[in-house]
């Protein structure tokens, strides 16, 4: 293009005198002053605040505009697209012209209200939901879940000495599916090395179905960022318990008392794991059994978890479980590992245990009394470790 055509152009796209001055020099080599650029707008008729186009014209433009992903678009946006169509407009007439045409998406733009999509399940046990929750993790302690996409009724919430053993998750899932006496149609889960296991498994339980998700299709990976139900309900998780301990272990670890060695992470699961897990399912189960109130405008049913999974037929629709043979669930066993009653490395828990004896210490019932055993065992060991060296 010669040299008035890019100016045109430019200036279409609405970019100031200076903005055209850098691009004409930059971009094409094309160096003039601001008079002489302002001198070529003006022999040419091309004026910011003159020559109008015919707002019939444009209200037409933005009428089609709005029949499609137009009307996600402010009227900055929308102005843009007018630009590039060869309108010469004002902005300030694309925005009353939007307010007009599209009151509704103008009125929830002004409040900056973000319009989700609604998540929605055909019902109990059609998906299920698997993460982990890594915020205690720093100080030993893996927490991993699952949720019903429907109900939103938790499923486990298991805290333990790791969240990254693909065998440890295999277990959660083989239990839940013992105790429920089947597997979901779908499972869902982020893309770790941790999820191979109850990936297999889940399409080995469901490889003989004949439903379209069965198989192959029973799994599927998603970003984090999409596994919505579950990464939700990690925030209500963090507010209504794991918030305290966190605040706990960090007063802890500011005091000197924890230095995010191996001996320490040890003792913070000899000491407080069995404590954290009785308020995991404490949590779970006041979750299960409250009220989920309804959404504003919103189809996503409502009501208690609990009554959601077991009932569906109060909801006009069905449970959705695959029916699993114990046979199978014996076969998948060696796959898994289940959570062992020693919470730890095992030599760690056997000086411990010879520590409490020794001393008659008990077992501890709240993190009080948790963090005097774990004071009273980190400084014995620290005193043998020095006599050893």
């Amino acid at each position: 293009m010669d040299r008035f055509s890019l100016i045109q152009y430019y200036f279409d796209l609405g970019l100031h005198y200076k903005e055209i001055l850098n691009v004409l020099s930059v971009k094409h080599g094309i160096t003039i002053s601001m008079k002489t650029l302002k001198k070529i707008l003006n022999k040419n008729g091309l004026f910011r605040r003159k020559h109008f186009d015919n707002l019939f014209n444009v209200i037409q433009f933005v009428r089609e505009e709005l029949q499609g992903s137009g009307q996600l678009h402010g009227y900055r946006w929308m102005y843009s697209k007018c630009k590039e169509r060869g309108f010469h407009v004002r902005k300030e007439d694309i925005r009353l012209i939007l307010s007009t045409l599209d009151p509704l998406g103008t009125e929830m733009r002004r409040k900056r209200r973000l319009h989700r999509r609604a998540y929605f399940s055909k019902g109990p046990n059609f998906v299920w939901h698997v993460d982990s929750y890594d915020k205690l993790k720093p100080f030993g302690i893996c927490i991993n879940g699952a949720i019903d996409g429907f109900s939103r009724r938790i499923l486990w919430l298991n805290a333990y000495c790791t969240s990254s053993d693909p065998k440890v998750i295999g277990g959660y899932f083989l239990e839940t599916v013992r105790t429920f006496g089947g597997s979901p149609r779908m499972l869902r889960a982020d893309m770790g090395t941790e999820n191979s296991v109850i990936r297999d498994v889940q399409r080995y339980l469901r490889r003989g179905d004949a439903d379209p998700l069965a198989g192959e299709r029973s799994f599927i990976y998603g970003k984090s960022t999409a596994n919505q139900r579950i990464e939700s309900w990690w925030g209500i998780l963090r507010k209504e318990c794991v918030d305290l301990w966190l605040k706990y272990f960090h007063q802890i670890k500011d005091e000197g008392y924890f230095d995010g060695s191996f001996l320490d992470k040890n003792l913070v699961l000899f000491c407080f794991l069995g404590l954290i897990q009785e308020e995991l399912d404490s949590t779970k189960d006041t979750w299960n059994s409250h009220l989920i109130r309804p959404l504003r405008n919103s189809l996503v049913p409502h009501g208690r978890p609990d009554v959601m999974y077991t009932l569906p037929e109060l909801y006009e629709t069905e449970d959705y479980i695959s029916q699993v043979p114990v046979e199978d669930c014996d076969t998948c066993e060696d796959q898994c590992i289940h959570r062992s009653d020693i919470p730890c490395d095992e030599d760690i828990f056997t000086l411990c245990s010879h520590i409490m004896a020794q001393h008659q210490l008990r077992i501890p019932n709240d993190m009080f009394t948790s963090l005097n055993l774990y004071l009273a065992i980190r400084q014995e060991l620290t005193t043998m470790l020095n006599i050893v060296r």
